[in-house]
C-alpha cells in the first residue's frame, strides 16, 4: 500500500493536550509541516507564550523558549538580532497573551520592524484560564466573566489585530486565514510558508492570523464550533491580504 501522508518526523511522540476539536493542533502540523518540508528544523527557533501552547516545546523537535505572559516578542526580538538571518524565529501566541498581556510588545516590534513571524491564534476566548472574555471576544458573545454577554458600552468592540499592524510601517506582511475546513486549512499552510519565506529574505515583521475554534470555552461541540467560526467569526474577522508586497494600493 502507497503511503500518502505521515505524521512530521519534527513532532515528538507526545500526545498534544489540546482539547478535542481545537485549531491549535492543526496549526501545529503545519507548522510542523512545513518545517519539515523547506527543511528548516536546524535553522528554527520557536517562542511560545503562556496559555493553551504552553506546553508545546514538548510536540516539537527544534530549539524552543517559553516567554512570559505576553512577552514573546521581546524574546524573539533579542533572539533574531543574535542569529544569522538565515536563521527562522517563530512567535506563536494567543488572543489573551497577544492582545492583551502583550499588545505593547507586539506592536512595538512592528514598529521596529523587527524580523520574525508572528502566528497569532484568535479564538476570540481565554482557553487556557477558565473561559474568560478576551478582547477578541464578539460582541453578545458569553464568557465566564461576561456572562450576560460582552457589551461595546462596557468592554469596547472586539480587537482586529491583522488589520491595525497592517498600518504600521514596520509589518511587511498581514494575512488573516482560518482552520475550520479543509479549504481553509489549505490557505493557512500557504499564508503560514509566505511567511516563513518573507522573514528568510530578511523582510519586516510578518503577522499570521489564524481564527480558531474553541469547543471547551464556547461551550460548544466541536462540529458546532466549525459552523461558529463560518457563521459569526467571519463577520467579524473576515479572511484575507490586509499588507503585502504583492497586494497594490494598500
Amino acid at each position: 500500500m502507497k503511503v500518502i501522508y505521515e505524521r512530521p518526523k519534527i513532532l515528538t511522540d507526545a500526545y498534544f493536550k489540546y482539547c478535542g476539536g481545537c485549531g491549535h493542533g492543526l496549526v501545529n502540523k503545519i507548522i510542523a509541516e512545513i518545517l519539515e518540508e523547506e527543511k528548516l528544523q536546524e535553522k528554527t527557533v520557536i517562542v511560545w507564550p503562556i496559555g493553551c501552547s504552553v506546553y508545546a516545546d514538548k510536540y516539537f523537535n527544534v530549539d524552543s523558549i517559553c516567554a512570559l505572559h505576553g512577552r514573546a516578542p521581546a524574546v524573539a526580538t533579542g533572539i533574531k538580532r543574535n542569529l544569522p538571518n538565515d536563521n527562522l524565529v517563530i512567535v506563536y501566541q494567543g488572543d489573551g497573551d497577544l492582545v492583551s498581556e502583550g499588545m505593547a510588545e507586539i506592536i512595538h516590534s512592528a514598529i521596529r520592524g523587527e524580523k520574525f513571524t508572528v502566528i497569532f491564534i484568535n479564538n476570540a476566548i481565554y482557553g487556557m484560564t477558565g473561559g474568560q472574555m478576551a478582547p477578541t471576544t464578539l460582541l453578545g458573545q458569553k464568557t465566564t466573566t461576561s456572562p450576560y454577554g460582552r457589551k461595546e458600552e462596557e468592554s469596547g468592540a472586539p480587537v482586529n489585530m491583522a488589520e491595525l499592524i497592517a498600518n504600521i510601517k514596520g509589518c511587511y506582511y498581514s494575512e488573516r486565514v482560518a482552520v475550520n475546513s479543509p479549504r481553509n486549512i489549505l490557505a493557512t499552510k500557504r499564508a503560514i510558508k509566505k511567511a516563513f519565506n518573507y522573514q528568510l529574505e530578511g523582510k519586516g515583521l510578518c503577522f499570521i492570523e489564524v481564527l480558531s475554534q474553541c469547543p471547551t470555552g464556547w461551550g460548544m461541540k466541536p462540529l458546532k464550533t466549525l459552523e461558529h467560526v463560518e457563521r459569526e467569526m467571519l463577520k467579524v474577522y473576515p479572511l484575507g491580504v490586509f499588507k503585502s508586497p504583492e497586494v497594490k494600493n494598500q
